[in-house]
């Protein structure tokens, strides 16, 4: 009997580690993903598909999206270099999974044109909260303002990409899956 036992307790370990061994696979590639997608449209201003990329990987992972996040912020800092440019990956990628989990019911491209554009609208503001903390308030507040064509650059071009490609990336994962 022990031995039944035993090997039924074998068997759920060595699932449970492919199981993981899977995970680690695919969020690996997402990182992958992300920053391919970055490099790929770096040449051209607060035009990016990551954000993008982030809610859909969310939509299909949900929590674990957070490791995916972190790795990839520790993978620009590498790449790119550490700075205080670097610590609102930290803290601003996590915020768009948290958007992403509460609206996760939502299947219509146009709701996430527009949240995503929003998001693209506040991500310097976002990010003059790094300021706001190592150099006060008017450092943060000077910061947000000459980023804010970038910033409407960014809520535009993130709004219609999320329009054209959302459905057919969601689909395209979902085969995947």
């Amino acid at each position: 009997m022990q031995k039944g036992i035993g090997l039924r307790l074998h068997k759920k370990v060595t699932m449970d580690s492919s199981n993981r061994l899977k995970d680690i696979v695919v969020m690996g590639m997402m990182v992958a993903v992300l920053e391919v997608v970055k490099v790929a449209l770096m040449t051209l201003p607060n035009i990016e598909l990551v954000s993008l990329m982030i809610v859909l990987f969310t939509l299909w992972i949900g929590k674990k999206a957070f490791i995916v996040v972190t790795a990839f912020s520790l993978i620009e800092c590498l790449l790119w270099g550490f700075g205080i440019w670097n610590i609102g990956y930290f803290y601003v990628w996590p915020i768009l999974v948290v958007l992403a989990l509460i609206l996760k019911k939502q299947s219509n491209p146009l709701v996430w044109a527009i949240v995503l554009g929003f998001f693209g609208l506040f991500f310097g503001s976002l990010f003059a909260l790094t300021n706001l903390v190592l150099s006060g308030p008017e450092a943060a507040i000077s910061y947000a303002i000459s980023g804010l064509m970038f910033d409407v650059v960014h809520c535009v071009s993130n709004f219609i990409s999320t329009l054209v490609l959302f459905k057919p990336l969601n689909s395209l994962i979902n085969k995947i899956k």
